[in-house]
């Protein structure tokens, strides 16, 4: 998730949300160990399922988080 971009929304739920706070924490982590996996020049066979299972799990949280930007949008 991308930290940078002002958003409203995002911003509001990131001091209001602890839930979403701890979404947008646990997809940084999964983004971190992303990039440290894919430094890895030959990754053995439990570092590319490890990889494949944490973009499966990072993408689960991105959607959780949107869905929860978006039930806030509509609501206020």
């Amino acid at each position: 998730m991308d930290l940078s971009t002002p958003d409203p929304v995002r911003d509001e739920l990131l001091k209001s949300n602890a839930t979403f706070r701890d979404l947008v924490h646990q997809h940084q982590n999964y983004e971190k160990r992303l990039n440290e996996l894919a430094a890895i020049t030959f990754p053995s066979d439990d570092e590319q399922f490890e990889e494949s299972t944490l973009k499966k799990k990072k993408l689960m949280i991105k959607d959780e988080i949107h869905a929860i930007m978006n039930e806030y949008a509509t609501s206020h």
